[in-house]
């Protein structure tokens, strides 16, 4: 990629040049700032128009995204920095601090969901009383006897359905 002109970097970028520049599509930098991860001002002629800082931020955004940080996470973080401030090194090891401590802690419940699964018939509890997984303590008894996970639909078609899409 060619070097910007020193001329031009005080310009604003377009929608298009910032999702080239980030690799994204336009409609993801459209949904981030639906979101209030990113800003961008309107041209006279109504066409949006970021910032250089913005760059940086959907670097931030994707990184992040990728290792499973939710949006909300992301867009807390984000609040915490200076608007139209490119995010240093200092505000990426601030978050990545933050977020290092959310994943040991995700890594800490799915490891013990794994360790679980030994106990798991793999069908949504619908014949083990106390499932550790589906159903701690059994609280599903109290909806009544047989499979409570499962839809009215799949007993039409067949197929099994559990009420929280298969999952």
């Amino acid at each position: 990629m060619a070097k910007i002109d020193p001329a031009d970097i005080g310009r604003p970028l377009t929608v298009g040049e910032v999702a080239r520049r980030a690799g994204v599509a336009v409609s993801a930098l459209h949904f981030y700032e639906s979101k209030g991860l990113i800003r961008s001002v309107r041209s006279s002629g109504g066409q949006r128009r970021y910032g250089r800082d913005v760059l940086r931020r959907v670097a931030v955004i994707k990184v992040a995204q990728r290792i499973g940080i939710p949006l909300a996470s992301i867009s807390a973080a984000l609040a915490s920095l200076p608007e139209e401030r490119t995010p240093t090194k200092a505000d990426w090891t601030r978050l990545s601090s933050l977020w290092r401590r959310e994943l040991d802690e995700r890594i800490d419940q799915l490891t013990r969901l794994r360790d679980q699964l030994d106990d798991c018939i793999g069908c949504g509890c619908l014949s083990i009383e106390a499932c550790r997984l589906r159903n701690p303590l059994d609280e599903l008894s109290e909806q009544g006897c047989g499979p409570q996970l499962i839809s009215a639909s799949s007993v039409h078609d067949g197929t099994v359905h559990s009420d929280s899409g298969g999952r």
